[in-house]
């Protein structure tokens, strides 16, 4: 394994707990999430990068350091999201198997 500058493996790692958090919260009632209806309605690209924007203009400016931190996580996620859907969009992965 290589050596991170940043400290990559780590913080990759722990943006993997807090999808997986996600995932039992009240985003996935009825095991579809919100965003699965919104990608299958030809938004995703829209949604993503407007949630990255929203939470990166609120970084920093509400609550505590670990608000803060948890908007870099949303922006993380929102951005996997998003490279999701252009990956969909443009045939490099195959949506119909996901």
């Amino acid at each position: 394994m290589s050596e991170y500058k940043y400290n990559e493996a780590e913080l990759v790692q722990q943006l993997m707990n807090y999808i997986d958090n996600t995932y039992d919260q009240h985003y996935s009632k009825n095991k579809f999430q919100a965003s699965e209806f919104i990608f299958d309605a030809g938004h995703g690209a829209g949604f993503t990068i407007g949630n990255i924007m929203k939470y990166a203009q609120r970084y920093g400016n509400k609550g505590s350091k670990e608000e803060a931190r948890k908007d870099l996580m949303k922006i993380l996620h929102y951005g996997i999201m998003a490279l999701y859907n252009h990956d969909a969009q443009h045939g490099v992965i195959d949506n119909e198997n996901q």
